[in-house]
């Protein structure tokens, strides 16, 4: 993505300028869509494989303390180094920052969703048994929709997490918003530059937040009565 942007020169150079948002909304319009694209990507991909992991230390406890320990790794290694690490197999560019981003969102989706797993209660599993249903009749038709809650608030916190740290694809030239932000302070500390990138990740992450929060009311309207009485 270009970043060659124009702006007139301000010698006050405030931390926030309309003059460089209209000059330069189309440069900052294609950096929040890429923004949102990969975050979004990112989560999808994380989810379709935190799901399973989840599932599979559910169903079967003694692997419950491998699979967090490994997806607990893989989120205390630095950002840097994992780039550092996959670039040079996976290429610079977007496949390589999904790929970070997403190994960080495994933990949370994970351990979120195993908690909303276990707190099934063990009579609801046993009345799901008596009635007939197999072990994956009663995944999917018990305990993820009761497990929702846990599962949306994983996906909510990993969502606002891997906005944050798609920044960081600034090493490997698809940082989105990362993009305006480090262009800001190679241009001589540009601090209009920098502001609007920053509030905007910081929108950005409120409004996806804002969106999942809604979806799970309509997915869950049993809490809804619940927080009512």
């Amino acid at each position: 993505m270009s970043l060659h942007l124009s702006y007139r020169a301000d010698p006050g150079n405030p931390w926030f300028s309309w003059q460089y948002v209209r000059d330069n909304s189309d440069t900052i319009l294609a950096a929040l869509r890429e923004h949102t694209w990969l975050t979004a990507r990112a989560v999808v991909i994380a989810a379709l494989v935190a799901l399973p992991l989840a599932v599979l230390a559910y169903w079967f406890r003694s692997l419950s303390a491998s699979i967090l320990a490994l997806t607990g790794v893989l989120y205390t290694v630095p950002s840097l180094a994992l780039f550092a690490f996959l670039a040079p197999y996976l290429g610079i560019g977007a496949i390589t920052v999904l790929t970070v981003v997403a190994l960080y969102a495994l933990l949370v989706i994970v351990r979120n969703a195993l908690a909303g797993l276990n707190q099934v209660p063990p009579e609801v599993r046993e009345a799901a048994e008596g009635m007939g249903y197999g072990r994956w009749g009663r995944l999917f038709r018990i305990e993820l929709p009761l497990a929702l809650p846990g599962v949306l608030t994983g996906v909510r916190l990993a969502t606002v997490s891997t906005v944050a740290l798609v920044t960081v694809g600034v090493v490997v030239g698809r940082g989105g918003l990362g993009q305006l932000i480090f262009a800001g302070f190679q241009n001589n500390f540009y601090k209009a530059q920098i502001m609007t990138g920053t509030v905007l990740c910081v929108l950005l992450a409120l409004v996806l937040d804002l969106v999942l929060a809604g979806v799970g009311r309509l997915l869950t309207p049993w809490l809804r009565g619940r927080s009512a009485r």
